[in-house]
Parts: C-alpha cells; sequence; structure tokens
C-alpha cells in the first residue's frame, strides 16, 4: 500500500471565526497536517498567496474554502486564484468547505477546475481521512 504523504501546510479561508476554530481543532487533532494558517477573508487569503507565490514550502498543499463571505467569495477567490502561476496552482489544491447546499453554487462551484472535492461544514475527522486516503 502507498504511503500516506503528510501534508506540511492547509489553509482555512472563512469569515466565520468557530468555524475556523473548529476546523483547525479538528485538524491538529487528527494530526491532519504540520502547520494551519488561517485566514478571516478571501481577500486575505489572495494576498499571503501573492506574498509567498515564489516559495513553495509557504504554499497550502490544501485550502478549504468558504463560498460565502463578503467582499471575496468563493467564486471571487477562483476567478483571482487563475491567475496565479502554474507552480501555485498545482500545488494548491482547493476543497471548498461550505454550509452552503444552494445546488446552483455548488455545480458552479465543483466544476471549477482547481475545485477537487466539496464538503459540507463543519469539517470531520472522516472528511479528513477521505481526503489522505484519496492522496489529495
Amino acid at each position: 500500500m502507498e504511503a500516506v504523504k503528510t501534508i506540511d501546510l492547509v489553509m482555512l479561508v472563512d469569515d466565520n471565526d468557530t468555524d475556523n476554530f473548529i476546523s483547525k481543532r479538528i485538524i491538529e487533532i487528527t494530526k491532519f497536517a504540520r502547520r494551519v494558517e488561517v485566514k478571516s477573508s478571501g481577500k486575505g487569503a489572495l494576498d499571503y498567496i501573492k506574498e509567498n507565490e515564489n516559495s513553495a514550502e509557504n504554499l497550502p498543499n490544501i485550502i478549504f474554502l468558504d463560498i460565502n463571505m463578503p467582499i471575496v467569495d468563493g467564486f471571487v477567490f477562483l476567478y483571482e486564484f487563475e491567475k496565479f502561476n502554474e507552480m501555485v496552482r498545482n500545488k494548491c489544491k482547493v476543497i471548498i468547505l461550505s454550509s452552503s447546499d444552494n445546488k446552483r453554487d455548488i455545480d458552479k462551484i465543483v466544476n471549477n477546475n482547481h475545485v477537487i472535492k466539496f464538503i459540507t461544514k463543519p469539517l470531520t475527522e472522516v472528511a479528513l481521512d477521505e481526503i489522505k486516503l484519496n492522496n489529495i
């Protein structure tokens, strides 16, 4: 069986502090990733990626992205994400972590090339296990 690779850095992008706290704790408890970077806005996340776009070790392996946020929501984030260089787009896998059950939103976002999965909040150990199992 193939060894599961350790995830170095995960980024949580959500304007809800409680959701970020819960997600960060479950990631830490399960040792899903070595580091967790929390951004409370899509703009904060884009700024972080821009600052680190030439430094692969500081780029997240996985970005857990909420859809519904003020100003820079998940859709705007993905639109801007497209503009990053290939190294960034290949390294950072985007997983939508949302409480939205709006089918139109979900369909629109899962059809984005950079979105590899859609998870309904809250983030759980089962969801993290599934991600690791699929070697995402």
